[in-house]
């Protein structure tokens, strides 16, 4: 059995530096009641819930939920690296889609420490241990940080691959600060340009400057997904869609033919968004707008090769046309992204989420996009693990 699902009501609340956020908790709860209230539903109308997070303890989405309400619902605790959010959102739409709810809650949540990501847990193997050994083998020695070196890395090869030039990553985080200025709710909102981002601060040497690379951020956002006849019976909003929606991990290729840029998961999205057109009937072309995982401006250049809005190789030729923000084929990452918008790792995919449905629902404000039907979503974590998810409008 599988049913349409609609997105009924969406919540994020503005993202913040390290220190300055309030607890996990409270940021949690004040995302879910938005959701609540945008839906037009009491929380004890919710039958499931997901809470997504990286840093915290094992019940951490229980003590968020408890602040609204305590039910006796099933709550599932979700860490994906940095897919998380999309990952609570996949297992709610799941549990709607199947049949087993009618409404489900997705929330994702963190609050992040300052500087490059680090593991907490020193005395046992590390996820990622295989992934950096083979980056170790591929890239020039250095000491920097476990993410920063891989994305990084996975730039530079596709620099020394096709010819891809700095200044092209630079445009790319000029672009996120200009869509970033028309959202409210961003961490960083004054605009740069491609210059400033070239003369900010040389992370590795001729390969990432430290603006081309997403600050830690604290937020939290939710969705609240139903199906089509529990929108009829409740009166809610159903003018937003889940057209398809797709979870993967890496493939044997990943190990057995080591490149860079497979291994930051750009294979993983090309599986994820193949298994998406399919189901949604529609191909890259069909898209009007786009929130994908820009962790760093390099990531955006490999995911729009990843995604299919252009052959491998030709991300600096998408990027010289203007193809990927207003006034182009795509709009973007108009929330500002990653990049600018920040990049609380459990919340990431559930503010794409917000985003995409402000968009859909002509909603958006400054930085709506005209006419938009189709929208995308791409969230990544290493180690690994892809969401992909196309919305439609329905009304």
């Amino acid at each position: 059995m599988t049913r349409n699902v609609h997105v009924a009501g969406v919540g994020m609340i503005p993202f913040m530096k390290p220190g300055a956020s309030a607890h996990y908790d409270e940021m949690a709860e004040k995302a879910i009641r938005q959701a609540l209230e945008d839906a037009g539903l009491a929380y004890g109308a919710v039958q499931q819930a997901y809470a997504g997070y990286v840093y915290g303890d094992s019940t951490c989405g229980q003590a968020a939920l408890y602040r609204v309400g305590m039910t006796g619902i099933p709550v599932v605790n979700v860490n994906n690296n940095c897919a998380t959010g999309s990952s609570a959102l996949y297992l709610a739409h799941q549990a709607v889609k199947s049949g087993m709810v009618d409404c489900a809650l997705a929330v994702g949540f963190e609050e992040m420490q300052p500087g490059a990501l680090a593991s907490h847990w020193d005395d046992r193997p590390r996820a990622m241990a295989r992934f950096q050994a083979l980056a170790a083998d591929l890239l020039p020695k250095n000491d920097l940080p476990g993410a920063i070196r891989m994305f990084a890395g996975a730039g530079l090869a596709h620099m020394k691959q096709y010819g891809t030039k700095l200044e092209t990553f630079a445009k790319i985080r000029a672009k996120a600060s200009r869509h970033a200025a028309r959202n409210p709710l961003a961490i960083f909102r004054t605009v740069v340009t491609p210059e400033d981002v070239m003369a900010s601060p040389m992370i590795w040497e001729g390969v990432l400057t430290r603006l081309m690379a997403c600050p830690p951020t604290c937020g939290a956002a939710a969705a609240i997904v139903v199906s089509a006849e529990f929108a009829r019976k409740h009166g809610l909003r159903a003018d937003v869609a889940i057209a398809g929606q797709a979870l993967t991990t890496d493939d044997p290729s990943v190990f057995e033919a080591p490149s860079m840029i497979d291994l930051v998961g750009v294979g993983m999205t090309k599986s994820a968004s193949r298994l998406v057109y399919e189901q949604a009937g529609i191909g890259p072309e069909d898209v009007d707008v786009i929130e994908l995982h820009d962790c760093f401006a390099q990531n955006e250049l490999l995911t729009y090769e990843g995604l299919g809005l252009c052959k491998d190789g030709e991300g600096e030729k998408l990027v010289e046309d203007g193809d990927n923000t207003y006034g182009g084929r795509w709009i973007v990452n108009p929330s500002g992204g990653l990049l600018s918008k920040g990049h609380p790792l459990g919340a990431t995919g559930l503010a794409q989420c917000f985003e995409l449905v402000q968009q859909l629902r002509g909603t958006a404000g400054e930085r709506q996009v005209p006419g938009a039907k189709i929208a995308l979503q791409h969230n990544l974590g290493l180690g690994g693990a892809c969401v992909v998810t196309a919305y439609r409008k329905t009304a």
